[in-house]
């Protein structure tokens, strides 16, 4: 078996991958220093898989320490999630953005190079389109100003990747994320939001559930069908197996372009309002939401052309808005029944 790195694999997208990993024949290792998680996802993926995963509590930013780490495992792939990731937040503190998530990166694949793994997948997002002149977006469309300095660190990034590729011998694959919500649909891991949730569905169900006293609309003078944001909502376990095809996809590649951007989303753009609505109609709870101003940092519509990903990895969505709303009440509610 490959052992394949997976930094950030206590959170919510590294966690749903790691089951995904093993489900499909990797030996699997963490780095998560918990500083925006905690080992609960991770002692999920466990139950769910059978295995146990090996966490080591390292701060990318130390790369010593996280040398230390790849002197003990024979890696031979990394996906790199590890990064500071509310919109909202980097907008308040954008130094602590860059200072996290750059440095980490430039760590990370300081040691991809001084130990010749050889294949990178990086967390990447679709901020870095910022406010598209046309959608849906492919991987050819030209990048706008990002409207956040989280959208900004990700498209320093991608610069930073595509500029290292150009001079190694390693395969890297840039994934551009959507909007990953959802749960496993064991129940068993999910989104644990760290502070108020920044992320419309987990706010979503958190007012169901009565945790939070509001559940805010950020804008309705949007130019768009009903005012509000237009996104492209993605299941996070259809997020996780398309890294799983990444990482077989680059093993099977011995010539050709080094580098290669994926967006991973539906394809369908979906109102902030609309997603409200759908889960209504699942879960039959009313949602009394109010409507506030604009947010700062916000997209006002952004969707994905996935064809590449479908043509090239043979990436096909499995779920659905539904599945999404209905998995994520699920899990909120295994939240409370435990907490």
């Amino acid at each position: 078996m490959h052992t394949i790195l997976v930094t950030g694999g206590c959170g919510y997208i590294g966690s749903h991958t790691i089951v995904d990993l093993i489900e499909n024949g990797y030996d699997v290792i963490s780095i998560d220093n918990n500083s925006r998680s905690t080992t609960r996802l991770l002692d999920g993926a466990q139950k769910i898989t059978g295995r146990k995963i090996i966490n080591y509590p390292v701060d990318l930013c130390d790369v010593k320490a996280m040398q230390e780490v790849f002197r003990k495992h024979q890696i031979k792939g990394i996906i790199h999630f590890a990064a500071f990731k509310s919109v909202d937040e980097s907008v308040e503190k954008p130094l602590a953005y860059f200072q996290n998530n750059l440095v980490s990166q430039i760590n990370i694949l300081r040691c991809a190079e001084e130990f010749n793994v050889p294949h990178f997948v990086f967390s990447s997002s679709c901020s870095v389109y910022g406010n598209a002149d046309v959608i849906p977006v492919t991987e050819e469309t030209p990048l706008k100003k990002a409207e956040s300095p989280y959208g900004r660190t990700k498209q320093v990034g991608e610069d930073m990747i595509m500029d290292v590729a150009k001079v190694s011998s390693r395969r890297f694959i840039l994934l551009r994320y959507f909007n990953p919500t959802g749960a496993h649909p064991s129940g068993i891991i999910g989104e644990i939001p760290f502070g108020k949730p920044s992320n419309l569905v987990p706010a979503i169900t958190q007012f169901a559930a009565g945790k939070l006293p509001a559940l805010k609309v950020y804008g309705n003078d949007y130019d768009t069908r009903d005012g509000s944001c237009i996104r492209d909502f993605i299941h996070v376990s259809d997020i996780a197996h398309a890294h799983t095809l990444a990482i077989g996809y680059m093993a099977k590649q011995t010539s050709g372009n080094n580098c290669e951007i994926f967006n991973l989303g539906t394809g369908n753009g979906v109102t902030v309002l609309e997603a409200i609505h759908a889960f209504e109609k699942v879960t039959g709870k009313k949602l009394d939401y109010t409507i506030a101003d604009r947010r700062p940092g916000d997209i006002v519509a952004v969707y994905a052309n996935n064809n590449k990903a479908q043509q090239k990895l043979n990436w096909i969505p499995k779920f659905d808005l539904n599945d999404m709303m209905k998995t994520a009440w699920n899990w909120e509610n295994a939240l409370g029944s435990i907490s």
